[in-house]
């Protein structure tokens, strides 16, 4: 049997295909020239900023909006016993763009709905629950309660929207917010960390 030597051409052919691999990478570089910003051309690499929440003027609402609160990040200095830290759990988040709207035409339909029993002096929060289921919201979602020895109080749970109130003998307040951190209903949590 007659062996066949190809030792001598594997070895050989080494020195001839190193350049040629290193040729191939060198095409691939070099579209980054000298003085072009770094992903020029290309999908932007910077990081995405939280754009503040706009607020524009709703239906029925006067010429010069109410000042909304812009979020903060907080106090220049950390307070000292964290109370404000600690209970950030019950803070309610503030109603921005067309969900505020909705949130003042809720308030506007349920002071129309209130005002009459304000005017009679009747605060009972059966009566105010029948106003308000009145308006479609339903039973379950409508809590109302005695506040104060001459006043209801009043909830309203269609979480994400929530309106929260209280009437009494001078005048029906009600607020509109959209629920809670950490928690998906329109009851304050009682808990946090």
């Amino acid at each position: 049997m007659t062996l066949i030597r190809t030792a001598g051409v594997r070895l050989a052919t080494v020195p001839m295909v190193v350049p040629v691999v290193l040729a191939l990478f060198a095409v691939g570089c070099g579209t980054h020239r000298p003085g072009d910003e770094a992903g020029a051309g290309g999908p932007s690499r910077a990081a995405a900023t939280p754009s503040a929440p706009v607020d524009f003027r709703c239906p029925g609402e006067s010429p010069t909006p109410t000042p909304s609160e812009a979020p903060s990040s907080g106090p220049a200095t950390p307070p000292t016993d964290h109370y404000a830290e600690n209970h950030g759990f019950m803070v309610p988040f503030p109603l921005h763009g067309r969900e505020r709207c909705e949130g003042l035409a809720a308030i506007a339909r349920i002071k129309r709905a209130l005002e009459p029993l304000r005017e009679r002096g009747d605060f009972t929060p059966d009566s105010t629950l029948h106003a308000l289921t009145g308006l479609g919201y339903p039973a379950a979602k409508v809590r109302s309660y005695q506040y104060g020895p001459t006043g209801v109080g009043f909830l309203i749970d269609t979480f994400p929207l929530c309106v929260e109130g209280a009437m009494g003998r001078d005048t029906t307040r009600a607020d509109a917010f959209g629920g809670y951190p950490d928690h998906s209903a329109c009851d304050q949590p009682t808990g946090g960390h």
